[in-house]
C-alpha cells in the first residue's frame, strides 16, 4: 500500500416514522448500509441493545460488523502471507466474537475481539510454529486491528 491516504465510503440510510412515534422512541432501528458496487446490506441495532420489535434480529448490527471486519482483515493478510510462504490454504473458517461491557472509564465499549481461525491446507501444511508466525504477521499488518482500542486476541482452533 502506498503512503498516500485512501478514502472509504459507506452510506447509511434510514427512514423514520411519523414524528409522534419517533418522539416516544417507538421507531424501527432497521436501516441499510450501501457500499460501492451497489451492495445494500440490511442493518439494525442489536436486539441485545434495543429490544424487538424496534430492532431487526435478521439484519447485521454494528457490533457484529465490527467483529467481522477485524476477522476479515486478519484473514486477508493471513492468506497473502501464507501464499507468499508457499503454503496453499484450502479453507479458512473463523467463528470470531467480540465482548461488550463497561470499560475502566465506565462507558460501554467493545472490550475485546477474539479470532479463532480454523484452517485446512491444500498440499503440504506448515508446522505449528510457522502457522503462529503467519498469524503474527497478519495481526501486525491488519489495518483494523491497528486502529482499535480494544485488544484483538488470537485463539486458533
Amino acid at each position: 500500500m502506498s503512503e498516500s491516504r485512501h478514502r472509504y465510503e459507506a452510506r447509511v440510510e434510514w427512514q423514520g416514522p411519523e414524528p409522534a412515534a419517533f418522539l416516544k422512541r417507538q421507531y424501527s432501528r432497521a436501516h441499510h448500509w450501501h457500499f460501492d458496487g451497489g451492495l445494500a446490506v440490511p442493518a439494525s441495532s442489536s436486539p441485545q441493545i434495543v429490544r424487538l420489535p424496534w430492532s431487526d434480529a435478521e439484519a447485521v448490527d454494528p457490533e457484529e460488523a465490527f467483529v467481522a471486519a477485524i476477522a476479515s482483515c486478519h484473514m486477508l493478510f493471513f492468506l497473502d502471507f501464507a501464499a507468499r510462504a508457499g503454503f496453499a490454504v484450502a479453507r479458512y473458517d473463523d467463528p470470531a466474537y467480540g465482548e461488550m461491557g463497561k470499560g475502566a472509564d465506565g462507558r460501554v465499549q467493545m472490550l475485546g475481539v477474539t479470532l479463532q481461525p480454523q484452517l485446512e491446507w491444500a498440499g503440504d501444511a506448515p508446522g505449528e510454529a510457522q502457522v503462529a508466525d503467519l498469524h503474527h504477521q497478519a495481526h501486525e499488518a491488519c489495518f483494523l486491528a491497528n486502529s482499535v482500542r480494544c485488544p484483538v486476541t488470537l485463539a486458533p482452533g
